[in-house]
């Protein structure tokens, strides 16, 4: 316990490191990685082109022309490999990723529709697909590359490194599939969904300042002084930059308070910052400091991982699926979340400059939202499935272990709501003993 405090001590004095939000916003999409591999890969070509030309030219100045000869062969041969490499790629490409990609569908239409980014953001998927592009794109350029003179004298260009480096692609390519298909699988299967977004939301949580002052450093702020307005398009805050808006309060002299929380939608003209201490920055000083998209994202959204658990579960639950043992696999991770933030500072995170001055203050969930989160929708379609409401029970209980006494009112809450609605729903007393009895596995 000592040695935890020590770290969380050591972690307070240190600035937190923020995030580039441009590195996650790349992570969302699928164009960058193969557009940038297709680049690189035409950069490599190039280079091997110019190796190739000057081996060709060395043979030639030194009068070797039959080992040029016995390139050309070999070369030949290299042209007739690259050839069917090309043609089968792309095919290759097509069939595998609309495969893929029917089946991305299905578990999204199984689990919830927020599983996709999962798969977009999915480093080996993106990998693959970039790898298999970048063989296509070398292949073609490595047609165009070969000579049709077959005079040693004459010719002026050997692609031979050009060949080899098609090959190792071809390898490159091959292992990443087998990787790929794995990655999919594992994607298609509800426990490691549910495994991935736990691990997103946990990234989120470490990444959050540990508050020294908390509340009342929030507290003495006191008014606000000024209100910078959204002037961009209408949508879900995905994220602020923190880094700049730091800097740019250091700048000025003053501290800027985010009003919404990360995952609100919002609308042009509703303010999105206070300002307190001062005037409001110029809009140039606040250009690119405030990300608005069509859907939440991992980022800065504390809450986002339990709205997805929650949706996994409540789909679970649902009468067209009925699958309880999903909806236990997910409160097994609610819990687990829930508890590694029982005893952390919530409400509002605290970033503070390089000389240690708080300069932007961030909403984030308080505790009860985020019990209510995790349990209020489930608890209701928890009624008619004991395997739920056992687990549910256990979950409550562990928590109320773990947390210290000020947080137990929610965890309380939800024990006494859940029990109160088993009872009316089962006559039977041995049902309802039997449904309200706590089980880590549900029903073991």
């Amino acid at each position: 316990m000592s040695d935890w405090m020590v770290t969380q001590s050591s972690a307070a004095r240190r600035r937190p490191r923020a995030l580039s939000p441009l590195r996650e916003h790349l992570r969302d999409t699928f164009w960058f990685a193969p557009t940038a591999a297709m680049v690189s890969v035409f950069v490599v070509w190039l280079g091997a082109q110019a190796l190739d030309t000057a081996v060709v030219e060395a043979l030639q100045d030194e009068g070797d022309y039959d080992t040029l000869a016995e390139l050309l062969r070999f070369a030949q041969d290299a042209k007739a490999v690259v050839s069917a490499v090309g043609s089968a790629m792309m095919t290759f490409i097509g069939v595998v990723f609309s495969v893929s990609l029917v089946a991305v569908q299905m578990a999204s239409g199984q689990f919830t529709p927020r599983v996709v980014r999962l798969f977009v953001r999915s480093r080996i998927t993106k990998a693959t697909f970039a790898v298999f592009l970048a063989t296509f794109v070398l292949t073609l350029l490595v047609l165009t590359a070969f000579d049709s003179v077959d005079d040693p004298r004459a010719v002026t260009t050997v692609p031979l490194l050009q060949s080899a480096l098609t090959l190792c692609m071809v390898a490159l390519s091959l292992l990443l599939f087998v990787l790929y298909v794995n990655t999919t699988l594992r994607l298609m299967r509800i426990s490691h969904v549910i495994a991935r977004i736990a691990t997103e939301s946990f990234r989120v949580a470490a990444s959050m300042p540990v508050p020294t002052g908390g509340q009342d450093d929030a507290a003495r702020l006191g008014s606000a002084t000024a209100w910078v307005p959204h002037e961009g398009r209408a949508g879900v805050l995905r994220d602020v930059h923190i880094a700049r808006l730091v800097r740019v309060a250091r700048k000025h002299g003053v501290v800027l308070r985010l009003i919404p929380r990360i995952g609100d939608f919002v609308v042009p003209g509703t303010p999105v910052l206070a300002v307190h201490g001062g005037p409001a920055p110029s809009r140039g000083a606040l250009r690119y400091t405030i990300s608005v998209g069509v859907e939440r994202t991992y980022h800065q959204d504390l809450g986002f991982g339990l709205r997805q658990l929650s949706d996994i579960a409540l789909r679970a639950l649902s009468p067209a699926i009925n699958d309880p043992t999903t909806a236990v696999q997910a409160l097994d991770r609610v819990v687990q979340f829930l508890a590694a933030l029982g005893r952390r500072p919530l409400d509002a995170a605290l970033h503070r400059d390089r000389g240690g001055a708080v300069r932007l203050v961030q909403p984030v969930p308080g505790w009860t939202e985020l019990v209510d989160l995790g349990f209020t929708e489930v608890r209701g379609c928890a009624v008619g499935s004991p395997q739920v409401s056992r687990r549910m029970l256990a979950g409550l209980d562990d928590l109320l272990l773990l947390v210290p006494p000020e947080r137990r009112e929610p965890l309380l809450r939800h024990r006494d709501l859940l029990r109160q609605a088993v009872d009316r729903s089962e006559p039977s007393p041995s049902d309802r003993a039997f449904a309200l009895h706590p089980d880590r596995q549900g029903i073991g």
